[in-house]
């Protein structure tokens, strides 16, 4: 299929999912770019991937009483999170160790709440791994307007997280509270994770939060650019995953997160500084 007869179908009033699916798959992207610019910086990836687990059960339960899936999600994470930070002020446990209980514990409810609602097999697929056909109108207005709410949220506590991100014992010592700015992000990470999971699904999410922010680490040096860079990178790909595997009939979560994969190895091989080539090249 040529992109001319893929914008055909955009506009086809008989595949309206489409369109729908392409604005949330891009604006899903766009926020887990910016949001991951932090998860990569703070080396927070089994965290991104334990919030991802952590809001199953929430969706689970909005699925199952028809309630809002968003909603649902948040309050699974933010109840979720807010457990692992308690729990992880003993000492004696690391806090790793406490998100490896509670956010497992969390996905084994989600799945034992889905197994109740009809057609189990169906519905968890479908949250496990994305499906782009029958997303109501009212799921593309609530995803674009939490996207802007966590963008804004970045907005507002950028330089908080930034400065917790670099050195936290010194933010503290200057008197932020590492304590709420870490229970911040991880609602901002939930929150994230819950507007990407129809498109992409609850196992590949953790692509859309990381893999985008981990490209643009290896193309820049100054944050402000990486944050720009990773949203865009994730934009796009989502834009040309969608092409593709409506083109070729392929699982839309796969294809978004191979495409993202390969934009990581090319910047891999070839960014200018960091790249394989030019670290070869500066090694001679």
């Amino acid at each position: 299929m040529s992109p001319v007869d893929f914008l055909h179908d955009l506009v086809n009033p008989d595949l309206s999912f489409l369109p729908k699916a392409l604005v949330i798959a891009v604006v899903a992207a766009i926020v887990c770019g910016v949001v991951g610019t932090y998860v990569v910086l703070r080396g927070m990836a089994f965290i991104g991937d334990a919030v991802a687990h952590a809001v199953f059960p929430g969706l689970a339960v909005a699925f199952v009483v028809s309630g809002n899936l968003v909603l649902g999600g948040t309050v699974a994470g933010v109840v979720t999170a807010i457990l692992v930070a308690v729990f992880a002020q003993n000492r004696r446990l690391k806090e790793d160790s406490v998100i490896g209980v509670f956010f497992v514990s969390a996905f084994a409810l989600g799945i034992v709440v889905i197994s109740r609602a009809p057609g189990y097999a169906g519905s968890l697929q479908q949250f496990l791994f994305g499906s782009i056909t029958g997303i109501p109108d009212r799921d593309v207005y609530v995803v674009v307007l939490t996207g802007l709410g966590v963008i804004l949220a970045v907005l507002l506590l950028h330089k908080e997280f930034v400065a917790v991100t670099l050195d936290r014992e010194m933010a503290r010592a200057t008197g932020l509270r590492t304590f709420w700015l870490d229970i911040a992000l991880y609602v901002l990470v939930t929150l994230a994770v819950v507007i990407s999971v129809q498109t992409i699904g609850n196992i590949l999410v953790l692509a859309l939060l990381v893999t985008p922010a981990a490209t643009a680490r290896l193309l820049t040096d100054r944050l402000g650019v990486m944050m720009v860079l990773a949203p865009a990178l994730g934009g796009l790909s989502a834009l040309i995953g969608l092409y593709l595997s409506w083109s070729w009939d392929l699982p839309v979560g796969g294809t978004i997160v191979l495409v993202l994969t390969a934009a990581f190895l090319v910047a891999w091989v070839f960014a200018p500084r960091h790249g394989l080539i030019a670290a070869r090249l500066s090694a001679t």
